[in-house]
């Protein structure tokens, strides 16, 4: 980034220093085969991690430690291929992000078939209810979870990003790795295919406001 300065009369750009990733020189020796860092930047990423994860798949849902650990798996797996385009908690939640919302799919589904079958009914969607006594964020996070189920996985995990775990569109950017044109893009293909649940349940709408 360069800034202006006053040079005397004409203006000069100084070059402004790179943001510095405090887990960045971690995350290469980890990605060296370094355990010691491994160990280090697990226990430093745990954390977002964990809230990645809640906030999608819900704080008292029965498989959080079960996607926390394939998240874990997910993230070493996954940290040779990092750039450094992004941070390493950024990079890390994003895959808790992606990692929650295939397993809620896949635990929506299973539920759905189960139904079928004591129902003697085709599965269908259900849509997450909430008890009337339950605080409107708590059935904020219920809603975002349900509309999660319908969105292709790229425009879900940038709706999370954006709605559950609250980034700024450029922090969306660096962490998908995609220009903030393609999140904007992203996010209003998500809510226009969201729209349609507001037919149903007109609470969705407050999920909709703008915020691109």
């Amino acid at each position: 980034m360069l800034k202006v300065v006053d040079g005397g009369g004409e203006p000069v750009l100084e070059a402004q220093p790179p943001r510095v990733d405090p887990l960045a020189d971690l995350a290469r020796r980890a990605a060296g085969g370094d355990a010691v860092a491994m160990r280090q930047l697990l226990r430093a990423v745990g954390a977002s991690l964990l809230s990645a994860v809640r906030a999608i798949a819900g704080r008292e849902a029965s498989d959080v430690e079960d996607i926390i650990q394939e998240t874990l798996v997910a993230f070493v797996q996954a940290l040779p291929a990092f750039r450094g385009e992004s941070s390493v908690v950024h990079y890390a939640s994003r895959i808790a992000v992606r990692t929650a919302v295939a397993a809620r799919k896949r635990r929506m589904a299973r539920q759905n078939r189960t139904e079928a079958l004591v129902n003697g009914e085709p599965a269908h969607e259900q849509l997450a209810q909430s008890p009337g006594e339950e605080a409107w964020t708590a059935r904020r996070r219920e809603l975002l979870r349900a509309l999660l189920d319908d969105l292709p996985e790229v425009q879900a995990e940038t709706f999370a990003l954006r709605v559950a775990l609250g980034y700024s569109m450029q922090e969306v950017a660096d962490a998908t790795e995609a220009p903030v044109n393609t999140v904007r893009s992203r996010l209003r293909l998500a809510k226009e295919a969201l729209r349609k649940r507001i037919e149903r349940d007109p609470a969705f709408s407050e999920l909709l406001g703008g915020d691109t």
